[in-house]
């Protein structure tokens, strides 16, 4: 079992300053189908290769229907739990507070007692549902349903988590948990009038107890709930666990169930089957009808995502009003496309020349940029999915482009890709700029607190005292490789990577830099949200020196999991592109290759020269070295080729 439950709370704000220094058995339960299988999607229309989710969404109804039925399955197992309600793209619909129901929740400390980043904080209880509800909402499409157990499994230093698999490697979405972040520049904010994707109060969640909403096929939304007092993770998926949160979650979901066959046990990763519920649907009580009308409790309202005044209707993905929309003709020439709209009409991120014309002679034109994206989105429309059923659909990602200020020159999407990967590709494309450019020891040793620390521990590992000034091309598989919490990855025994915390002291709430360059962002949202501090984090994450007037180079965060290259020039770093929403390899792929086709259909730019990627740094361990890697693209990667080997030699 994974957590038992723990009191002597400590107060939220005081805590926050001293941090600083699947079952899918047929069901019986009254009316719950167990979701059957999904119904067939309608042929994409002529000329395209997706189809477009059905406009679905919760109504203020269905979100008092969500919430009475998991406060039923509550109250008949004696317990009070905070239930949050959101749409798709992040806007909560609802927070409610049951009778008795604690404010707070505590997250698990570092295993050697030393806590450092988010480790041992006591966080709102509001804040931890409705980041599980986000998690279910953007890790989930019409081709895979994933919970936050599913997110639990994949982000853990071992990969399936649990005693007997040490010695494997880290789990392939290792890191996702900091991002949507409270900081980040491009996650909406209640209230600022933009609609969606917005951000979360604790970015991803790995606690058990978050899972999406569905209708006739399509994401409608999340529900999360916490109950038993603590935010942590499941580190033994060998064992089935009586989870109260999941359970009551789980009620939530009655008459909006993912459909069986793409709930998280019908995909895998590594061979691995994913876990979606420990809790099956026979196991809840029978909660289908229950009215929210007489639910004891009360709606909470949560500052900075949730007035609680009353129930609301989510929008329907898609629409403008949800923020993501198809794009016009004039944005992209390619069909399928979306993009992130204002609720006006109007692109958030249009394409566009680089910024940073100041900085390098010759920056992205909007000519390269619309070529990059468009090839990027050729590639991921001709790729084999890895974590979408059924078996042989097509990749769905997201792709994000910037120029060496870490500025965005376009993000496009297709259709049904999980809304996650749209920060996620934006932190990786950053990411992978950032640390292949001659800028990134210079702006990580300004940072406050212990971010500066990094760079010597880097330098001391690779032996290079010239290591982060732009002598090496840094892809996101790279520098995941020095943030593990064994180098080489998952083997026990083994030093940490420099970008990682020490095995004895990591878990997915403190990962190294990745955690320590947003803790202060995090503290202080925290502090607004429960009211302990009276100003909201900055709309731009880390703490590194503004570039150009603007944002530091990484305000989305960084992440530690593949899918991203930076481009070039010749040998001149100009930007940096990132995928994310199916498996890493496909992520990969898709930026590897689609820059090359880009590069070739354009010319003048692309990947990295071969004699700097920065799979020619050999790290001595021990006795032996060991290589860097930069980029794996898959086995029979695309749907109408047989080729192999696609990236070999590029």
């Amino acid at each position: 079992m994974r957590r038992g439950a723990k009191t002597g709370w400590i107060a939220a704000g005081a805590l926050l300053l001293a941090s600083c220094g699947g079952g899918d058995s047929p069901p019986s339960n009254g009316g719950a189908t167990g979701g059957g299988p999904p119904p067939p999607p309608p042929p994409p229309p002529s000329g395209q290769v997706y189809s477009i989710p059905p406009a679905e969404s919760l109504s203020a109804a269905d979100v008092g229907t969500v919430i009475a039925q998991a406060a039923a399955e509550a109250r008949s197992r004696n317990t009070a739990a905070t239930i949050a309600v959101t749409d798709r793209v992040g806007n909560v619909l609802a927070v409610f507070a049951l009778p008795g129901a604690a404010p707070t929740a505590v997250i698990p400390g570092a295993p050697n007692g030393d806590d450092i980043d988010v480790q041992g904080l006591t966080i709102p209880s509001a804040g931890a549902a409705i980041a599980k509800a986000i998690t279910g909402a953007y890790l989930s499409s019409g081709g895979n349903a994933f919970s936050s157990r599913t997110a639990s499994m994949i982000v853990q230093e071992h990969f399936p988590p649990a005693p007997t698999t040490a010695g494997l490697e880290s789990g392939p979405l290792f890191g996702v948990q900091f991002s949507q972040l409270p900081c980040s520049d491009l996650a909406a904010r209640a209230g600022e009038g933009l609609i969606g994707p917005k951000r979360s109060p604790l970015g991803l969640s790995a606690d058990p107890g978050g899972f999406p909403l569905y209708r006739n096929g399509a994401v409608i939304g999340g529900v999360g709930v916490i109950a038993d007092g603590v935010y942590g993770l499941d580190s033994n998926v060998l064992d089935r666990d009586n989870d109260l949160d999941e359970a009551i979650a789980l009620a939530g979901t009655v008459g909006f169930e993912a459909p069986v066959s793409i709930r998280a046990d019908r995909i895998t990763a590594d061979g691995t089957s994913l876990r979606y519920t420990d809790i099956e649907y026979p196991q809840i009580g029978n909660v289908a009808g229950a009215s929210f009308v007489g639910t004891a409790g009360a709606l909470v309202p949560v500052t900075g995502y949730y007035s609680g005044a009353g129930l609301l209707a989510g929008s329907a993905y898609g629409s403008e009003a949800s923020g993501i929309r198809p794009s016009t003709a004039a944005e992209f020439s390619i069909r399928d496309a979306f993009v992130l709209s204002n609720g006006a009409g109007a692109n958030r991120f249009p394409v566009r020349a680089g910024t940073d014309a100041g900085d390098i002679a010759a920056p992205i034109t909007v000519a390269e940029a619309q070529a990059i994206l468009e090839e990027a989105f050729t590639v991921m429309s001709r790729a084999r999915a890895q974590i979408r059923q059924p078996l042989d659909s097509r990749a769905q990602v997201s792709i994000s482009l910037v120029d060496t200020r870490g500025r965005v020159l376009g993000i496009v999407r297709s259709p049904d890709a999980p809304i996650f990967g749209i920060d996620v590709s934006l932190q990786k494309a950053r990411t992978a700029n950032f640390f292949s450019g001659a800028f990134a020891a210079n702006e990580l040793l300004s940072a406050p607190g212990e971010v500066p620390e990094f760079v010597a521990r880097t330098r001391a590992f690779l032996g290079d005292p010239n290591a982060l000034t732009g002598g090496f091309a840094f892809a996101d598989r790279s520098g995941g490789n020095l943030s593990r919490p064994y180098f080489p990855d998952g083997e026990i025994g083994q030093p940490h990577g420099p970008l990682s915390r020490p095995i004895a002291q990591f878990n997915p709430f403190s990962t190294g830099l990745q955690s320590a360059l947003v803790l202060g962002d995090l503290a202080q949202h925290l502090g607004f949200v429960t009211g302990a501090s009276a100003t909201d984090a900055p709309r731009g994450c880390t703490g590194l020196p503004p570039i150009a007037g603007g944002n530091s180079r990484l305000a989305n965060g960084i992440q530690i999991f593949p899918g991203s290259v930076p481009i070039y020039r010749g040998n001149v770093l100009v930007g940096g592109i990132g995928v994310s929403g199916d498996g890493i390899d496909q992520d990969d792929m898709i930026s590897f290759l689609g820059l090359h086709n880009a590069g070739q259909r354009v010319g003048g730019f692309g990947n990295a020269p071969a004699a700097i990627r920065a799979d020619r740094i050999v790290v001595q361990v021990g006795s032996r070295q060991v290589r860097l890697r930069y980029v794996n693209c898959p086995f029979a990667p695309f749907l109408d080729s047989a080729a192999q080997n696609v990236c070999e030699g590029l």
